[in-house]
């Protein structure tokens, strides 16, 4: 059994809080160069490569490479045979994001009692925590700070069993084509498949950890990912919506078996930022 200290977490949280809003990935400068190369819009191209210049100054500056730094969104993975040493984990990640968020003279966007006495809590707590159970003797942190644009163009539709794979794919149309360039394209999509009501929002944000480019392991599944980002890229919303070939740089499809009666389904919209940044311990 080994053990590890919650402080330890708090300590790669506050570092990945961050991390994750001031150092864009490889995978998605990756992208963007080749959504340059694809887009034929001026306007578009113009975009994009104001995004990558964004991307370095940020960098080089140590600030924030959107002004919404988002929901702290945690997905931890603690191995069976691990043992946290302290008094909370839900402390010890809030502590993290507290730290992060302040030390990094981030934006804290998050407010308590939000129907009755909306206040902002004033260190971006508390965080949206998802939590595994794994094999191992480690620890998987992700942080993703999730921005409140992409948010709100996010949706969820409980389907007939009837309308099947066709249904769904007019839906995620349907929900990429009413939020325009509201969640600041080119966007990530991911879409989640089955399960219950929670769980398929679940799904549908899980899938937005994958790296740009990759693919579910489901062949099926994995054609119909390239084959709806094509559908999403040729409604021609374009970057910032401005119009052109690069809506999306990628989507991402998660299933989970659903219920004989139900087809729930769950889009949750990646704005081109796209913050994910991980750590094991």
């Amino acid at each position: 059994m080994r053990e590890i200290e919650l402080r330890e977490i708090s300590r790669a949280v506050k570092e990945l809080s961050i991390e994750a809003n001031t150092v864009a990935n490889d995978d998605l400068r990756c992208a963007l160069k080749a959504s340059i190369e694809k887009e034929e819009s001026p306007a578009g191209k113009a975009v994009l490569n104001q995004l990558l210049k964004n991307q370095d100054i940020a960098k080089t500056e140590k600030i924030p490479i959107c002004q919404d730094t988002g929901f702290a969104v945690v997905f931890l993975e603690i191995g069976i045979d691990v043992r946290l040493i302290g008094r909370s984990l839900e402390e010890a990640v809030n502590q993290g994001v507290r730290d992060g968020y302040t030390e990094g003279f981030l934006r804290k966007s998050i407010l308590k009692d939000p129907l009755t006495q909306p206040v902002n809590t004033k260190d971006n707590t508390p965080a949206i925590i998802h939590t595994a159970i794994v094999p191992g003797n480690g620890v998987r942190i992700t942080m993703m700070p999730k921005g409140g644009g992409s948010e709100n163009m996010s949706r969820i539709e409980m389907l007939k069993p009837s309308d099947g794979v066709e249904g769904i794919k007019d839906f995620v149309l349907e929900t990429v084509r009413t939020a325009g360039g509201n969640p600041c394209p080119p966007i990530i999509v991911g879409v989640g498949v089955g399960g219950t009501f929670d769980y398929v929002a679940f799904l549908a944000k899980k899938s937005l950890l994958r790296k740009i480019g990759e693919r579910n392991a489901d062949p099926e599944l994995a054609a119909m990912e390239v084959s709806w980002l094509e559908e999403v890229n040729k409604l021609g919303i374009g970057p910032a919506g401005l119009g052109g070939r690069v809506t999306a740089m990628d989507l991402f499809l998660e299933v989970f078996p659903r219920h004989i009666a139900t087809l729930p389904v769950a889009v949750n919209i990646q704005c081109n930022a796209a913050r994910v940044k991980t750590r094991v311990l």
